[in-house]
């Protein structure tokens, strides 16, 4: 689970950045929120974007594929 203090989240911006475990290292994440969707940069390297259901599942739409664990982690970050 994951610490909430480590969540950094900009109103203003709309931006949440935080440090998660993907391909067997730490690496920054930054997701900015609009409105149901989610744009993700991990690591300066993947981008991915994920759009919010009805249900609060996230679904990837488009970007580099990621696990499902990864958008879980996501999901729990961002969205509590």
């Amino acid at each position: 689970m994951i610490n909430p203090k480590e969540v950094t989240h900009d109103p203003e911006s709309g931006n949440y950045t935080f440090v998660m475990y993907y391909s067997g290292r730490d690496v920054s994440c930054t997701v900015k929120k609009e409105h149901n969707k989610l744009h993700v940069h991990i690591d300066n390297n993947l981008q991915a974007e994920l759009e919010i259901k009805d249900d609060d599942t996230l679904v990837q739409i488009s970007g580099d594929e990621l696990p499902d664990s990864s958008i879980e982690f996501i999901k729990k970050s961002v969205l509590g």
